[in-house]
C-alpha cells in the first residue's frame, strides 16, 4: 500500500518508475470505498505516468467541446427549421441526442478525475451510473446508426418501391433504439453483469474480465446483440447501397450511349460522378464506425475469452477514447455535411461562415444522387 505521503511521492521518489516507490500498484491510489469494485487483474500493474491522466483530461475536454457544439447545432437546426423535420432527420437528431448525452454525462467526471490525481473521486454508485450512461448512449447510438443505414438502403436500393418512412415509423425506430439501450444496460444493477472501474481507474465500464458464468454470459449477449448484429446490418446495408448505385449508374451510361449523348445529367461536367461520391461516403461511414468501435469490442472479446494478459491500463485507453470520439464526428458525417443542413446553417447562422448555394434538382438527375442529398 502507498504510505501516508500519498500521490506526492510520484514526483519525489528515487528508485521506481515515474518516481513511485517499489511495490506501489495502480490500485493503491483508489479510495477505500471503491477498492471492492476493482478487479484483481488491475492489482498487478504499477501506476502509469501521471502525464497520461493530464493528457486524457485535456483530450476529453476537447471531445466534449466538439460534441456539444456539433450535436447541439444539429438539434438546434432541427427545432428551428421546419423544412428539416423529416422522418429521416428524426433519426439523425436521435443520434445527436444520444451522442450529446454520452459526452456531457461522461467527460466532466472523467476530466475531473484526471486532474485530481488520476483516480475515481466519486461514490461506487456513481461509478455504476457513469458506466451505465456511457453504455446506454453508446448502444443507442449504434442502433440509431443501424436505423439510418437501413433508411438509406431503403431509399437508394428500393427507391419508390420500398416502404416509405413516416414520422410514426421514425419515432418507433427511435423508441426501439432507446429501449434496446436501456434494456441491455439495466441488468448489471440487478445482478447480471457488473460495472466496475477500468484501465487507469479514473473511469468505469462493463466488467469484461471476470470469468464467472454470470458476467461472461452477459458480456457475450452484449457483444452479439449490441455490436456483431448491428455491425453486420450496417456493413451489408452500405455494401448493397454501393452495388445498387454502381448498377444504376451503369444503366444510366448505357441509356445515354443509346441516345447518343454524353450523359443524362446537365451538371455531370461540374461535379464528381454520383456513384463515386456516394461510394466514398458509404466507405467513409463504415470505416469511421469500425475504427471507433472495433478496438473496444476486441478488448472486450479478449477479456470475455479469458485472454486478458495483454489488457493493460494503457492498452484500454485508446479503444475507450476512440469509442467516445464517435460522438464528435457523427453530427458532421450524418448531418452538417448534408446540403439541407448546410443551407439551414447559411440561413439561420450566417456567422458560422458556411455559405451553401441552394441547388436546383434536374428532372433527369438519378435517384441515387437525390437520395444522397436527402438528409
Amino acid at each position: 500500500m502507498a504510505n501516508s505521503t500519498g500521490p506526492s511521492v510520484a514526483y519525489y521518489g528515487q528508485d521506481a518508475t515515474f518516481g513511485y516507490p517499489a511495490g506501489v500498484t495502480l490500485v493503491d491510489f483508489v479510495p477505500e470505498e471503491i477498492k471492492h469494485m476493482v478487479h484483481q487483474h488491475w492489482y498487478s500493474f504499477a501506476p502509469v505516468n501521471p502525464m497520461w491522466h493530464y493528457l486524457l483530461g485535456v483530450i476529453y475536454i476537447f471531445l466534449g467541446f466538439f460534441s456539444i457544439v456539433g450535436n447541439g447545432l444539429v438539434i438546434y437546426l432541427y427545432l428551428k427549421c421546419k423544412e428539416l423535420r423529416s422522418p429521416t432527420n428524426m433519426l439523425i437528431v436521435n443520434l445527436s441526442i444520444s451522442d450529446l448525452i454520452m459526452l456531457t454525462s461522461n467527460f466532466p467526471p472523467f476530466a475531473y478525475n484526471c486532474f485530481m490525481g488520476g483516480k475515481w473521486m466519486f461514490s461506487p454508485f456513481f461509478c455504476e451510473l457513469y458506466a451505465a450512461l456511457g453504455a446506454v448512449t453508446g448502444v443507442c447510438s449504434i442502433w440509431t446508426l443501424v436505423m439510418i443505414s437501413y433508411d438509406r438502403y431503403n431509399i437508394i436500393c428500393n427507391s419508390f418501391n420500398g416502404p416509405k418512412l413516416t414520422q410514426g415509423k421514425a419515432m418507433a425506430m427511435c423508441l426501439y433504439c432507446w429501449a434496446m439501450a436501456i434494456g441491455w444496460c439495466l441488468p448489471p444493477f440487478f445482478g447480471w453483469g457488473k460495472y466496475i472501474p477500468e484501465g487507469i481507474l479514473d473511469s468505469c465500464s462493463y466488467d469484461y474480465i471476470s470469468q464467472d458464468f454470470n458476467t461472461k454470459s452477459y458480456n457475450m449477449c452484449i457483444i452479439f446483440f449490441d455490436f456483431v448484429f448491428p455491425a453486420t446490418i450496417i456493413i451489408f446495408s452500405y455494401v448493397f447501397i454501393v452495388k445498387a448505385i454502381f448498377a444504376h449508374e451503369k444503366s444510366m451510361r448505357a441509356q445515354a450511349k443509346k441516345m447518343n449523348v454524353a450523359n443524362l445529367r446537365s451538371n455531370e461536367a461540374d461535379s464528381q460522378r454520383a456513384e463515386i461520391r456516394i461510394a466514398k461516403t458509404a466507405i467513409c461511414n463504415v470505416t469511421l464506425w469500425l475504427c471507433c468501435w472495433v478496438p473496444y469490442a476486441s478488448i472486450t472479446i479478449q477479456g470475455v475469452s479469458g485472454h486478458y494478459e495483454n489488457i493493460t491500463p494503457l492498452v484500454t485507453l485508446l479503444p475507450a477514447l476512440l469509442a467516445k470520439s464517435a460522438s464528435c464526428y457523427n453530427p458532421f458525417v450524418y448531418a452538417i455535411s448534408h446540403p439541407k443542413f448546410r443551407m439551414a446553417i447559411t440561413k439561420h447562422m450566417p456567422w458560422f461562415c458556411v455559405h451553401e448555394v441552394e441547388r436546383k434538382t434536374d428532372d433527369n438527375q438519378s435517384n441515387s444522387t437525390v437520395a444522397n442529398e436527402k438528409a
